[in-house]
Parts: structure tokens; C-alpha cells; sequence
């Protein structure tokens, strides 16, 4: 019933503006004016409008700005995050420069060279200099950041593998993830969906010797320091293994294994105490203290960053970033392969 009122007061609405301009338009046939002419202090009128328009377009970006600064991502907790952070940082600079210069000027222009009855306007065909100028100028720009992108990507994914890494299995599938750990041979055993059954939900080859010192589990521990090489499967469709405190992202491929190597710096006890990351969860759990939620307390996460089903906003993982001694405590209270079956 709200809803089919709703709709019948927007159509009336909507008839009664075409009424109101039927009437101005009567108007104005009867005193003689045509409805549509232009006259200068309609275009004087216009040309402040957009000077009016630009300030507040310029307010509001700064406005918005300064009060989404507080739900930025805190430091990278990640070797490869600096450089990310660098990309962004420099990437963000620029096209806020370009905004700055580009935008008044095209306001300014627009109030400058406002339509007048008593100026004439210059028709230019074209201009070799200034064609060449916001030509290649932009491209130059572009050319510098994708470059830099890629030197940064080459060196983020083709640099020379870790010595001796902790070699982990990240399992995606609707909606959930699993992790694998190569066990003290830090090699994983071979793995497909075919060997999928009961308890065995990753499809561990269990024909494979390598697979029996194998661990797996429903959350990821990493020790601080170390190096870690993921191997990322996919049961079902294409998933995205996102984890945005180290600036780390992969897709995850139905049939293939893609990976990614990093290294964490930052453990999960040392970022609760980082200031931004603090303030961040208070603003947060005063949001859920009205609602009457329990108070938030804030964890490493794995993400799934592809739209993958109804229930993708489910798939998280809690990751932990621990003392090397802390990790290994972990490790030994978990059940291999083998003593699962």
C-alpha cells in the first residue's frame, strides 16, 4: 500500500509540474515574449550559477575528503605494502592536481565567455600548438604512471623467491575458505576436486606421501618476519583472495594454481596499537553500541573480492600475525592430514 502510494504521488507531482510550465508557457504567448529566447541576463544569471556551482564542488570535495580520511586501510603490515602505498600515494596526487587545475578552469571559462548580445564570438579552426599540447601532455603523464605500475608489479611478483618460505594452500569455494599448510617437508601434496569426500573437503590426494604432514585449517596464522608463499585453488567459480592490510590481492581460479609471496611486519597485537587503527575501531564500536552489537575488536582478514554468489559478503577468514614462538605453539596443536583421516 506505501509503495503504490508512493508512485500515485509521483506521478501527480510529476503532471502538475507539466501544468505549471503548459501555464508559463501560455503566459508568455499572450504578452507577446517567445518562451525561448535567450536574453543576456539569462546568460549572466547561468555564468554565476556555475561560479556558485564550482565552489561548492570544490568545498564538497574538500568536505568529504577530510571526513573519509579516518576509513583509509592503517600501515602496511607487509614488505611489497610500502610500495603500493607509494603507487596510490603518487597515482591519487596527480589526478588530484589535475582536478584542481582542470575543473576552475572549466567553470571559469564557462562564466568568462558567457553568452552576450553585444560580443561577437572567434572562430578558430584549429590550433597545431595547442592540439599538440593537451595531447601530449596527458599522454606523457598516463605513459609515467602505467610504467611505473608495471616496474612496481614486476617488482612486487618476479622477484627472487624467499629462501626456504612457509609454503600455504589457500582453498576457496561458496562461501568459505580453508588454508593448507605444507607440513615439515613444507611441501604440499597433490590436491583436485575429484578426491573431494567427507572430511577430506580440499580434495587432498591422499595417495601422495607429501600430503600426510599437510594442515589444514579454518584460520591463518603467519608468523612475523618470515616469508610466506601462497598457492591459491578455486572449487567452484573464479574467487579473489583479498587481504588489504597487505596490500595483497589474487584471483582464484577453478583448475589452476596461481600464488603470491610476501612477507608480514607487522603483528596483529603491535596494529591494535597503532593510533589511525584505534580510532577507527572506536568510531566503530560506537556505532554498534547503539545498535546494541557486541564491541569490535579488530583482526587481520581474508576477503573474497569477486562478486561470486548470494552469500560472497560471507567469505572471511581470520588471519593472525603472530611471534615466530606464537606460531609455532599453533602449529604443533594442530592435526595433520594423516590424523584426520
Amino acid at each position: 500500500m506505501n509503495t503504490f502510494l508512493v508512485v500515485l504521488v509521483v506521478i501527480l507531482a510529476a503532471v502538475a509540474i507539466g501544468q505549471v510550465v503548459r501555464v508559463l508557457e501560455l503566459s508568455s504567448s499572450v504578452s507577446g515574449k517567445d518562451p525561448n529566447a535567450v536574453t543576456d541576463a539569462d546568460n549572466n544569471r547561468q555564468g554565476w550559477y556555475m561560479m556558485i556551482f564550482l565552489v561548492g564542488m570544490l568545498a564538497f570535495f574538500l568536505w568529504n575528503t577530510y571526513d573519509a580520511w579516518g576509513t583509509l586501510l592503517p600501515k602496511s603490515a607487509s614488505v611489497h605494502g610500502a610500495e603500493i602505498d607509494k603507487l596510490m600515494a603518487i597515482s591519487m596526487v596527480t589526478i588530484v592536481l589535475v582536478f584542481f587545475v582542470t575543473q576552475p578552469l572549466l567553470f571559469y571559462f564557462s562564466f568568462k565567455y558567457r553568452g552576450n548580445s553585444q560580443r561577437k564570438a572567434t572562430y578558430v579552426e584549429h590550433d597545431n600548438k595547442l592540439e599538440l599540447l593537451w595531447t601530449s601532455v596527458p599522454a606523457v603523464v598516463l605513459a609515467g604512471l602505467i610504467l611505473y605500475g608495471l616496474s612496481t608489479w614486476n617488482t612486487i611478483m618476479f622477484k627472487a623467491p624467499a629462501e626456504d618460505p612457509i609454503v600455504v594452500e589457500i582453498y576457496a569455494k561458496q562461501f568459505g575458505w580453508n588454508a593448507r599448510y605444507a607440513g615439515n617437508d613444507n611441501q604440499l601434496g597433490d590436491a583436485g576436486v575429484r578426491n573431494i569426500a567427507g572430511a577430506n573437503i580440499l580434495g587432498v590426494d591422499q595417495n601422495d606421501s607429501k600430503s600426510m604432514d599437510d594442515v589444514v585449517t579454518t584460520e591463518l596464522h603467519l608468523p612475523v618476519g618470515k616469508p610466506v608463499l601462497f598457492k591459491f585453488r578455486a572449487q567452484d567459480v573464479i574467487h579473489s583472495a583479498y587481504m588489504p592490510h597487505f596490500r595483497l590481492q589474487m584471483n582464484c581460479v577453478p583448475g589452476s594454481v596461481t600464488q603470491f609471496g610476501f612477507t608480514p611486519t607487522v603483528t596483529t597485537a603491535e596494529m591494535r596499537q597503532d593510533p589511525h587503527l584505534q580510532a577507527k575501531v572506536e568510531n566503530i564500536n560506537a556505532i554498534r553500541n547503539g545498535r546494541g552489537d557486541e564491541p569490535y575488536t579488530f583482526d587481520y582478514v581474508l576477503l573474497c573480492n569477486k562478486i561470486c554468489g548470494s552469500a560472497h559478503y560471507n567469505m572471511q577468514m581470520k588471519i593472525v600475525v603472530e611471534t615466530e614462538e606464537e606460531y609455532n605453539n599453533w602449529m604443533r596443536e594442530q592435526k595433520t592430514f594423516a590424523q584426520t583421516l
